[in-house]
């Protein structure tokens, strides 16, 4: 199966969340062709939830699973941490008060 390149995925999911009128930014652009990304859900309460991409090597199954929730300032420290260990990181922040982020949508698994 053919992989998309992470500048393509994160293009498609930016224009995905525009179409439902859900702001969204890059706040750190990693490698264009294979760096990993992760997304910030911002609900604008002081909370906030990222959310990691993971492979499950039995089934073969990717999907999408929470790094870190809680206050913000704390998933910002966790999203750090995250960044000092793969500078080639993408992180997508998602600002949405009703919590959505479309992760869960077929197609972006």
């Amino acid at each position: 199966m053919t992989r998309l390149t992470a500048e393509f995925w994160v293009q498609a999911y930016l224009a995905r969340l525009r179409l439902m009128d859900i702001p969204a930014f890059v706040t750190s652009h990693g490698d264009d062709t294979a760096g990993a990304v992760l997304v910030k859900l911002n609900t604008l309460d002081g909370q906030a939830r990222a959310f990691h991409r993971t492979y499950d090597l039995m089934s073969g199954v990717r999907k999408w699973d929470e790094l870190a929730a809680g206050a913000e300032t704390e998933v910002d420290t966790s999203i750090q941490r995250q960044r000092g260990f793969d500078p080639d990181l993408w992180v997508i922040e998602v600002e949405d008060r009703a919590g959505r982020h479309l992760l869960d949508e077929p197609g972006l698994e």
